[in-house]
């Protein structure tokens, strides 16, 4: 049902230090960047290894203008292999969605749930030729 981390996502404060820092300094690779609806910078993808990313989302400094997120810890993202088997299980474990199964910007099929202290967790199935799989 859940194959593994595919990434963890965190909200930076300065983009170009934070990419120093995962790429310069410890040798990942930018895969691609994701663009919100007024196409504005919103995600950058890290390539750690194969299939499992680190996604820095853009808060702080050089941030374009939208809702203000904390600084840190976004979310876990778990890689399924079939979104709706793993939607429907976590709902016949009491888990509410905080987001139904739908296909993402990156084209991959994504629901959302929080763990009991609140933490976000993203299930994603990834589709042929999705930016990750590409990456």
């Amino acid at each position: 049902m859940i194959k593994r981390i595919g990434h963890l996502a965190l909200t930076v404060q300065d983009m170009e230090k934070s990419l120093h820092f995962y790429c310069e300094v410890l040798g990942f690779k930018k895969a691609f960047e994701i663009h919100d609806n007024d196409d504005l910078p919103w995600i950058v993808y890290i390539k750690v290894c194969e299939g499992q990313f680190i996604e820095l989302f853009y808060g702080g400094l050089n941030k374009p203008e939208r809702v203000e997120k904390p600084i840190g810890f976004n979310h876990l993202c778990l890689e399924v292999d079939d979104i709706h088997e793993i939607a429907n299980h976590l709902k016949s474990q009491g888990i509410t969605l905080d987001v139904e199964p739908k296909q993402g910007k990156d084209t991959n099929y994504q629901c959302w749930a929080k763990d009991p202290d609140g933490n976000r967790i993203e299930f994603m199935q990834l589709v042929s030729g999705s930016p990750q799989l590409q990456a």
